[in-house]
């Protein structure tokens, strides 16, 4: 996203990302089972598209023109405590002291990593950083709405379903904003490898975790995201990584981790 992001413009970004990701998944899902379920769960399936792919794909996109990979991938980390808070609100999942402690030290750990660069300009990265916070938000939603509306359904299908949905939605958005120059062979390169690696196999098992292992546990694969991300933005693009950025991201993770139940009195008391 850092490399193709400022040549093909976000929303082109995110269309050829889901749309890539669609045309891998389709042959796949034709050969191993069949469109019926896409048919019987369009309109579960639309609505996961839209929350889960084309709106966050495309706020940290957004993100992403403002803010370096390192970063955006921690303000993603905040996934999992939106999620637990989601799963509290709306399914009715208990929250403890313990919890509720996590989420305002998740709070915190925001507000660490993100007061150095509050400005809320058109070019701030205040405006950057809600996006990617929202962008969480949205992935909160949709790991409980898959695990309550569509956690029957195989992983093949709502990956497949889902990508074809979001790609229709963002449509006439990338027609309007497709870009006028030429585009390096390297932001080709770096979309198709989001389309085919990043989103259309990485979906399939990220649905099957949901399905087997509750949203809650499946979303914490986020955690992994920073360490990977910080990592390859140092190496390919000469990144610098703060002393702001370890600090945000070590409150962060800590305030999830409790606020999810990973880290519980039970855990704590067994270290």
């Amino acid at each position: 996203m850092r490399i193709a992001s400022p040549e093909f413009g976000p929303v082109v970004l995110v269309e050829l990302r889901v749309l890539i990701a669609a045309l891998v998944l389709l042959p796949v899902l034709l050969v191993r089972e069949n469109l019926v379920t896409l048919s019987q769960y369009w309109r579960k399936l639309a609505f996961l598209g839209v929350v889960n792919s084309a709106i966050p794909f495309y706020l940290f996109a957004y993100s992403t023109l403002t803010l370096t990979a390192g970063y955006t991938s921690i303000l993603n980390a905040t996934a999992p405590m939106f999620a637990a808070v989601i799963a509290w609100l709306w399914l009715s999942q208990k929250f403890t002291a313990l919890q509720s402690a996590g989420l305002f030290i998740g709070v915190v750990g925001v507000t660490v990593l993100a007061w150095p660069k509050l400005s809320f300009g058109i070019d701030g990265a205040a405006i950057a950083i809600g996006a990617g916070l929202l962008a969480s938000f949205c992935y909160g939603i949709a790991a409980n709405y898959t695990k309550k509306y569509v956690g029957n359904v195989s992983s093949l299908s709502v990956a497949t379903g889902s990508m074809l949905a979001a790609s229709l939605f963002l449509l006439p958005g990338a027609v309007i904003y497709w870009p006028q120059q030429a585009i390096s062979t390297e932001a080709w390169i770096s979309v198709v490898a989001l389309g085919v690696v990043s989103t259309g196999f990485a979906y399939i098992l990220y649905f099957r975790l949901i399905r087997h292992v509750g949203p809650a546990k499946a979303i914490t694969v986020t955690y992994l995201l920073p360490a990977f991300a910080v990592f390859w933005g140092a190496i390919v693009l000469s990144e610098e990584i703060t002393l702001i950025m370890i600090v945000g991201a070590a409150i962060i993770f800590t305030g999830t981790a409790l606020a999810t139940g990973i880290l519980s009195k039970r855990t704590i008391k067994d270290a």
